[in-house]
Order: C-alpha cells, then structure tokens, then sequence
C-alpha cells in the first residue's frame, strides 16, 4: 500500500511540496543540460564555419585545439562552469535555509 492509497488518493500538503521541490530541481538539472549543450553546439559551429580562429584556452590555462570538437568542448565547459558554480551555490544556500513558514 502506497502512501497515496494510505491517505483515500488525496496528498498531503507534505508531500505535494515534496514532489512539486522534485519537479523543479528536475526541470533545473534538465535546463542546466540544455544550456550547456547549446554552448557546446555554438562551439562546434563556430569552429565549423569561422576560419583562421585560434586556440582556445579554458580558465586561459588549458589549452583546446583550433578544431570544431575543441570549440565545442570548450563551449560546453565554459557554460558548464558558469552556470554550474552560482547554481551550487543556490543548492548549498537553499538546504541550510530554514523556511521559517
């Protein structure tokens, strides 16, 4: 027996919470893949179509190859670490807040 089928079908304000805080992380993570996907995607285009571009280097340590698969993952990195360092950050703030409601 589910906890649905515990409560007569009707959800608990608990759990709707519960689940509605699950869809949005869900529609973040699947946002955050997107993005990123796009800036890997943006990347390999211009690393397609733009001639005499030079090395990119990530964070200007790390050197890529002046190939569209290297603008690609450069891209994708680049976007990756600039979304993905405030969102943490978003996470790591909103589980030690406490709702106060």
């Amino acid at each position: 027996m589910t906890e649905h089928d515990a409560t007569g079908g009707e959800e608990t304000p608990t759990s709707a919470a519960e689940s509605a805080g699950r869809d949005g992380q869900r529609f973040v993570l699947v946002l955050y893949a997107a993005l990123t996907g796009v800036g890997a995607a943006a990347g390999l285009l211009t690393g397609t179509f733009v001639s005499g571009l030079e090395q990119p280097q990530f964070l200007f340590i790390v050197p890529f190859p002046a190939t569209p698969l290297g603008f690609a993952a450069y891209g994708g990195l680049t976007l990756a670490l600039v979304l993905g360092v405030p969102l943490s950050l978003v996470v790591y703030v909103s589980q030690r807040i406490d709702d106060g409601g």
